[in-house]
């Protein structure tokens, strides 16, 4: 699926072919880390938002952001908690795919009952972090760095259990 053919005698060829070889030698990792800067960036500077006019942020949940069945006061305290934890979480790869999860259930919250016409914006969001949620958050992250460790550990205890 990421090969692509290329007539011969086009007179590029060799360096769309190239070109298209570079990209797909990207590593995953890299990719994933991009998507993880990405999601880090949105929910951080709307988390930081939230935190530098807290008065504001209230009167925002009273008043605009209508969320059904939880009090303004309480969906304010868990949009900034969610939006500034969850970002930094996604950013270190750690509990990445339940954190992308819980923002992306934010964004779905804000999309159906707040902004329903910010959907150009989610969708784009959308585009990164189900990255994330499908794929996991690469080898440059802690939940990579937790997973190998466990792993070792558990071939060190087969193996050790084999040996008796």
């Amino acid at each position: 699926m990421n090969e692509i053919s290329i007539p011969a005698r086009w007179p590029a060829h060799s360096v769309i072919a190239r070109a298209i070889g570079l990209l797909n030698a990207i590593p995953y990792s890299v990719i994933a880390l991009i998507a993880r800067a990405a999601t880090f960036s949105v929910f951080w500077r709307s988390g930081t938002v939230k935190l530098a006019d807290w008065h504001a942020t209230l009167l925002l949940f009273v008043n605009e952001y209508h969320v059904p069945l939880i009090p303004p006061h309480v969906a304010a305290y868990m949009a900034a908690s969610l939006e500034l934890g969850g970002s930094v979480l996604v950013l270190l790869g750690l509990a990445t795919r339940l954190a992308v999860f819980l923002l992306l259930g934010m964004v779905l919250v804000i999309e159906i009952f707040v902004y329903p016409m910010a959907w150009p914006d989610h969708i784009q969001w959308l585009a990164f972090m189900f990255v994330l949620l499908a794929r996991g958050p690469g080898a440059l992250s802690l939940d990579a760095l937790i997973f190998k460790t466990l792993e070792s550990q558990d071939q060190g205890k087969k193996a050790a259990s084999a040996n008796h």
